[in-house]
């Protein structure tokens, strides 16, 4: 039997982390096609309304349900509106480690969501689920995926040299592949102790 995680939703100070939904298609797939995550992700340029739909409605539910991984939406509480995304993967059950990645929307950067959104998907995952490791990996130059790693306690572990295809837009403005190093981080429970609590989570199971 594949081992999942529950269908359920995380709340902090400011935030609900829950399931994707059809509604949210219009602004995920705003927010897929921003510079910065075009740059720094794999995910199709441009990004579709036909992308966001199949992520939403097929893509993102088959992490969960096939033992991969889960994918949050992150929004903000007092508007609902959909500020980013935080997705564990490559999740090994019988190690209890996952790779915890994220995207913020660019309207909403600046606002320490995606450390809060990313901390309480670890107590998460700590807590709740009895995992013992969270990785996170980082271009070497997307210095602010690299301060939110080190916001939330992760500890840097090495360089994978030539080890990402990010994208870079020349002088004509066309998007060219550049082969990049990648910083491996990693969070285990202890480290935990001495991050400044980012309000806390609740989770509350069988989402819908």
């Amino acid at each position: 039997m594949t081992s999942t995680f529950p269908d359920i939703s995380i709340s902090t100070e400011r935030l609900v982390l829950r399931p994707l939904e059809e509604p949210d298609i219009e602004a995920f797939a705003e927010m897929m096609n921003d510079e910065l995550v075009t740059a720094w992700t794999s995910v199709p340029h441009p990004y579709t309304r036909a992308d966001a739909r199949a992520w939403i409605s097929e893509l993102a539910p088959a992490e969960r349900t096939e033992g991969r991984g889960i994918v949050f939406a992150v929004t903000e509480f007092l508007t609902q509106r959909l500020v980013g995304i935080v997705h564990l993967r490559h999740t090994d059950w019988r190690v209890r480690s996952s790779e915890i990645a994220y995207v913020i929307a660019p309207w909403a950067r600046g606002e320490g969501y995606a450390a809060e959104a990313a901390l309480a998907t670890a107590q998460w995952l700590f807590h709740d689920q009895k995992f013992e490791r969270l990785e996170l990996r980082t271009a070497a130059d997307n210095t602010a995926s690299q301060q939110v790693a080190q916001k939330i306690g992760c500890i840097s572990e090495g360089v994978l040299r030539g080890a990402w295809i990010a994208r870079t837009r020349t002088g004509n403005g066309e998007w060219v592949e550049v082969r990049t190093d990648v910083i491996v981080w990693s969070l285990l429970p202890e480290d935990l102790a001495g991050v400044t609590d980012a309000g806390g989570f609740t989770s509350f199971s069988d989402w819908d």
